[in-house]
């Protein structure tokens, strides 16, 4: 078993709160992990967000290296199921040449956290099940949440958080910058 285990990196990594002098750090994260195309539409995305009513700066998270360098990011911004307030998670981006090191692992990790301890219900994201089923992301429709698109349903999660009611249910809809992507 042990020889299939990832391999982990993420000694040294702080993750802490994007500050405003790391805008243009993330910017370029977020265009090197979602290349190609070019530019991705994932490098305008956090832009947008930041200048919107979603934005939450608290869950806005960096990872830097030990010499302080920005090498990852991943954000949560204000969802909603109905009319119920809850987070949306994403995009997740790391530095291309410190993926597969744990960072990413570490960034979602946190947020989770932040997350809970700010009483929010759940988070839901549009992403690979395979990856995120290890952060106790379920598909949505467990827990009677419908994605945006129908053909998302596959690739469409959530996982709730301490603050979950069971009877929220409904559709999820994302702050207004992702209905441009």
């Amino acid at each position: 078993m042990r020889g299939t285990l990832p391999r982990v990196d993420s000694a040294g990594v702080l993750i802490r709160p994007e500050a405003p002098g790391d805008v243009a750090a993330i910017r370029a994260i977020v265009a090197a992990a979602f290349a190609p195309p070019d530019p991705p539409a994932e490098a305008g995305l956090v832009d947008a967000l930041r200048a919107g009513p979603a934005w939450l700066p608290a869950l806005s998270l960096v990872a830097t290296d030990q010499d302080g360098t920005v090498i990852g990011h991943v954000l949560a911004t204000r969802g909603h199921v109905g009319a119920a307030p809850v987070l949306g998670l994403g995009p997740l981006s790391v530095r291309p040449d410190r993926q597969r090191r744990g960072v990413g692992s570490a960034l979602v990790h946190t947020l989770l956290g932040a997350a809970d301890a700010l009483n929010e219900p759940l988070v839901a994201l549009l992403g690979d099940p395979g990856y995120y089923q290890r952060f106790g992301f379920r598909p949505s429709g467990d827990y009677g949440i419908a994605p945006p698109v129908a053909r998302w349903r596959p690739h469409f999660q959530v996982r709730p958080l301490t603050a979950h009611d069971p009877m929220l249910r409904g559709t999820f809809t994302y702050p207004e910058p992702f209905d441009r992507l």
